[in-house]
């Protein structure tokens, strides 16, 4: 009798094994993107100075790969080595430490996000979202794995029915005796691997529901007034805190009132000499109507420069970013204890016209912070780093005797339950 498994085998190999390079290649493309996303997007982007230096040519000012990894993984050790490229790019920009992601980061991690931001090409100025380019941005191929699996799924059956009929056609010819077909609807086997599949699927979809019931990342509503973070603190550098005045100092940064708004618009009161603004979908922002919204809900009148404040009412504006009742967040603790910067959890809010929720501010994401960022501490003199730090005594002895090299959020309690949770 001839075995025919050996021919199907080759076969089955044969098939899989393109497909699963071509998705491997795939999620290598992928990873570089979200990797970059999650790392590195608060303070940079590929081709446009931001908190950080524009990326993209990096590989070219800095050829030598190990330096360059070295620099990702520690800033500081390579400062302190004294390179003259690194500490005159730390000098000019204001010595602003770097994130270290020594320990959370592998070669292979870095030069996926160093190919993605060589390879980056800058969006379109006028968007159109109803472009294929546009919805392929924004887009994951989570669908295309999904038919992939399936057709591989029909492929495996189908060749096992091969299988079952190359063995009865060749039990037939020696004559022995062949047992009586199950269809496969009766198929015990059959049944039984159907019912697991779908179990497995509706089980993985009950459970992505459940984890995130209540998240809203990239939940980008449409506001009352227009108000465009791009042309405030990207364009005309307004510091977050001009409006936000209460990130520093209080549990909630707070929605600045329209005062502040009028303590410039009451001169400014036409948008002529920016750059065009589009909303979500594409359609055109007039700019200098928006400022009469604002003159309409303070009861402003910029001919007489008068307020009648009988005709003025309160913006309901749209929360975007909440968080649980049961959780607690304090913007002062992190911004002015922790020196944590806005972009690190609101993405960079000074390229966006309408602001969207960046991070999934999820407890996952909250604790893996924790764990990875390193504390400013003050050195062994006291001098320098984040004074609030200084009451460490333990954690001070450990770094002046190089028990360990840093401290991370974590080392000094940011992973209590009862930190954030009533």
């Amino acid at each position: 009798m001839i075995n025919h498994r050996p021919i199907v085998r080759a076969l089955l190999f044969s098939i899989l094994l393109p497909s699963l390079l071509l998705l491997g290649n795939t999620s290598f493309a992928q990873d570089g993107k979200a990797l970059f996303q999650s790392n590195c997007a608060s303070c940079h982007n590929p081709i446009k100075d931001g908190t950080g230096p524009a990326l993209q040519g990096v590989t070219s000012r800095v050829p030598d790969k190990n330096l360059l990894h070295a620099w990702i993984r520690n800033n500081q050790k390579v400062l302190a080595t004294g390179n003259k490229y690194f500490n005159d790019l730390y000098a000019a920009r204001n010595k602003s430490p770097m994130t270290v992601f020594e320990g959370s980061l592998d070669d292979k991690q870095i030069d996926a996000i160093l190919a993605y931001v060589e390879a980056y090409k800058a969006p379109s100025t006028t968007p159109d979202p109803t472009s294929p380019s546009s919805k392929a941005e924004d887009s994951d191929n989570t669908l295309l794995y999904g038919i992939l699996t399936l057709i591989l799924a029909v492929i495996m059956f189908v060749l096992l029915q091969v299988n079952s009929s190359l063995k009865k056609l060749a039990d037939d010819k020696e004559g022995i005796p062949a047992a009586e077909p199950v269809p496969f609807y009766r198929n015990k086997a059959y049944i039984a691997g159907l019912i697991l599949v779908v179990f497995i699927l509706l089980g993985y979809c009950v459970v992505q529901g459940a984890i995130g019931l209540g998240r809203q990342q990239n939940y980008q509503p449409e506001q009352p007034i227009f108000y465009s973070h791009k042309v405030h603190a990207g364009i005309n550098q307004i510091s977050c805190l001009y409006c936000h005045s209460n990130a520093m100092d209080s549990k909630h940064a707070t929605v600045p009132s329209l005062n502040v708004c009028m303590n410039c618009h009451a001169a400014i009161n036409d948008y002529t000499k920016g750059p065009k603004l589009y909303r979500e979908d594409g359609s055109e922002v007039d700019g200098t109507a928006e400022i009469q919204k604002i003159y309409a809900h303070t009861g402003y009148d910029p001919k007489t420069q008068r307020y009648n404040t009988a005709e003025a009412k309160p913006v309901e504006w749209i929360k975007i970013h909440n968080l649980p009742d049961h959780v607690f967040f304090s913007h002062a603790q992190h911004t002015k204890a922790g020196q944590v910067q806005c972009q690190t959890c609101h993405g960079p809010i000074q390229e966006m016209d309408e602001v969207k929720q960046f991070a999934p501010l999820s407890m996952g994401w909250c604790i893996n912070c924790h764990r990875t960022t390193k504390v400013n501490f003050p050195d062994s003199a006291g001098n320098n780093g984040n004074k609030f730090y200084s009451i460490y005594k333990k954690f001070h002895e450990d770094l002046k005797n190089g028990t360990k090299d840093s401290i991370t959020v974590n080392d000094i309690g940011g992973t209590e339950c009862q930190k954030c949770h009533y």
